[in-house]
């Protein structure tokens, strides 16, 4: 085992040498780097699909791509405010792209359940979820794009092909997903982290999150939720594998609603959200 480790290190290394590295936070932002670049670059992610960046902690290898990479595209995740600077110090030549820069953040909104939304107006609050909303990663590839062109101007030309090629795959992904949420009815969800604030305000959907400050909710907290959701008839309740499942399976039992798991980090992103579209269609 340490040879095979030992191995596979120097086998890492040699592929991160061979071709420029970029770094990005989040496994959906590896998709549309890699949209534009193709196999171009090779991208380094550091919350991987499946992990959750409330409980981060950089590997090793990661650190060492870090180490060499050209670029870090940030995407404005409340670790990054964290791990950004210590990023930086191992290599201070590594420019820094902020991808939501022109976007308008929306608050990170909770249901208190008392009648009453609860809006965060400190600026660690605001939804960090832009990736959720083909319109938005729009403008989160153009800044991709230009950061591209300027890193590695020899590739100009293939990087604008295939730019031009995402950028009409977006759009035709936001008809799509209209389409298909065009007719349905109930335009409320629950959900245990508020994660789909902007896909729910592109294509006029509400989500009801039943978290608390990223707490589990109290238990009359909880009674309110479960008459909510019995008000709203709801079927299902969502949750993201990053997340305890337990409130939802709580609120599930009691309302006679199926817990359906939706997962905003997942890699394949044009695939999953296509895939959660189809679940709000047939679930809501």
């Amino acid at each position: 085992m340490k040879y095979f480790s030992l191995f596979f290190g120097l086998f890492f290394t040699s592929i991160l040498y061979a071709i420029p590295t970029v770094t990005v936070s989040i496994a959906p932002q590896k998709y549309f780097v890699e949209q534009i670049a193709k196999n171009l670059v090779h991208v380094n992610v550091m919350v991987e699909a499946g992990s959750s960046s409330h409980t981060y902690e950089p590997k090793p290898m990661q650190m060492k791509a870090i180490s060499i990479s050209d670029a870090y595209f940030t995407i404005g995740d409340g670790f990054e405010k964290a791990w950004l600077p210590r990023f930086q110090s191992t290599n201070a030549k590594m420019v820094v792209i902020d991808t939501t820069l022109g976007i308008s953040k929306i608050a990170m909104k909770e249901h208190h359940h008392d009648g009453e939304k609860n809006t965060h107006h400190n600026e660690e609050m605001f939804d960090p979820h832009i990736w959720l909303d083909p319109i938005l990663v729009k403008v989160q590839a153009t800044h991709i794009y230009n950061a591209l062109c300027t890193l590695y101007p020899s590739h100009v030309k293939e990087f604008d092909a295939n730019y031009q090629v995402f950028m009409k795959s977006l759009d035709a992904l936001d008809e799509h997903i209209k389409q298909t949420l065009e007719n349905v009815k109930n335009r409320s969800f629950i959900v245990f982290h508020p994660s789909f604030g902007y896909f729910a305000a592109r294509y006029g959907l509400e989500q009801i999150a039943i978290e608390v400050s990223g707490k589990e909710p109290k238990p009359q907290e909880l009674a309110t939720l479960i008459r909510e959701a019995k008000e709203e008839n709801v079927k299902v309740i969502f949750v993201s594998p990053q997340f305890s499942q337990k409130s939802a399976q709580q609120i599930a039992q009691q309302v006679g609603a199926k817990v359906v798991a939706i997962d905003p980090l997942s890699a394949s992103w044009y695939d999953n959200l296509l895939h959660i579209a189809t679940l709000f269609q047939s679930k809501l």
